[in-house]
């Protein structure tokens, strides 16, 4: 790669983890390297020296041979909250803007703005761009994001529907729109199921619903959160004594996959253990295959048919056994076409990076 070539600088921080990509930043933007750096459940503390060692990584295997090179980053930002609906441009005053939104997204949004913060002191040149999880579902309409609260504090507080993995459904998407065709995907079901898992109802190219809520706690169980409960178990818990701090982490750390099947919250382990018989294995499979289908099933009579399936995600990529058990719950709802998409958020972001480059003018 000549040197004198633009590259665009991914950047995915999360609190225990930091996956980075670099693309030439050209019309078919090719990947050049992407790392993940992992501190295998241990926090991230100083993100500064993480991308240093990015850069210098860079440097050794001759793909940046400047900083100058690096002409601008996309940062995944999880939560933007209802004002920042497109790749946004990182101001003193934007950065502040994903800071207080650490309020509704904990486990993210400091990783996140740490990130940005440790990039812009060292590629100060660098056009630093935010490209926000939550933007995809802003076209969700507001009778499907509200939730039943006083109006006032709803408003106040900013509570209601924001969801989330907005990247990765909008890019799965747009692949099966390139695949098929505009008709063939006009009613779309995209379930990102990893980790953490969210379900998405597409309607003619735009989100019109989402199982994530407020936060990524809402929705199908996922690998150690609780996905939809009912609210009074918190309640329950708190006049059994139980502080709500420990609930909380019950809730996001202990519950899920984890905590159906008292094994792991890893669903190679648990098909491994299902395949034995293991009582605590089959549940949680039996559980997340029922409640993944049922979102389906509803989002199938929201958009009145189902044109197209994807399965996304780790889970949804490869364990073939599970897309059969969600298929199974399915009576009656027969998708046209069912498609399985490897996600690929850096190139998503890399792709809205370019087009605010091309926009400038390519002068950043």
């Amino acid at each position: 790669m000549n040197k004198k070539t633009p590259l665009i600088l991914v950047i995915n921080a999360g609190s225990s983890s930091v996956k980075y990509a670099v693309f030439a930043a050209t019309k078919t933007l090719p990947l050049l390297f992407s790392h993940l750096v992992d501190g295998h459940g241990s926090a991230i503390k100083d993100y500064t020296s993480v991308i240093e060692e990015a850069l210098e990584k860079l440097t050794e295997k001759g793909i940046v041979t400047a900083s100058a090179e690096l002409v601008a980053v996309g940062h995944r930002v999880v939560h933007g909250g209802s004002r920042y609906t497109q790749p946004t441009e990182i101001t003193p005053t934007i950065l502040k803007a994903i800071d207080k939104l650490s309020e509704l997204a904990p486990l993210h949004n400091p990783a996140n703005s740490a990130g940005i913060k440790a990039c812009r002191r060292l590629l100060p040149k660098a056009l630093q761009l935010a490209i926000f999880d939550t933007a995809f579902h802003h076209t969700i309409p507001e009778y499907a994001a509200l939730y039943a609260l006083p109006h006032q504090l709803s408003t106040k507080e900013g509570i209601r529907r924001y969801g989330f993995h907005g990247i990765s459904h909008e890019y799965v998407y747009e692949k099966a729109r390139e695949k098929l065709g505009a008709l063939k995907t006009a009613k779309t079901v995209s379930c990102h199921l990893g980790n953490g898992c969210s379900i998405t109802a597409i309607l003619k190219g735009s989100a019109v619903d989402t199982s994530m809520g407020l936060t990524p706690l809402e929705g199908v169980p996922m690998g150690t959160r609780s996905g939809d409960i009912d609210p009074a178990i918190i309640f329950h818990l708190a006049k059994k004594g139980m502080k709500i701090d420990r609930i909380e982490h019950l809730l996001n750390k202990e519950s899920g996959l984890l905590g159906l099947s008292g094994i792991s919250s890893d669903m190679r382990l648990i098909h491994a253990a299902a395949l034995k018989g293991k009582p605590g294995a089959l549940r949680a499979l039996a559980v997340f295959s029922y409640r993944i289908a049922k979102y389906i099933a509803s989002y199938a009579g929201i958009l009145g048919g189902l044109d197209c399936l994807i399965f996304t995600g780790g889970i949804g990529e490869h364990a073939d056994y599970l897309r059969k058990m969600v298929l199974e719950h399915l009576k009656g709802i027969k998708p046209k076409i069912i498609l399985v998409i490897p996600t690929n958020e850096e190139k998503k972001i890399a792709e809205e990076v370019y087009k605010m480059l091309r926009q400038a003018g390519g002068k950043k």
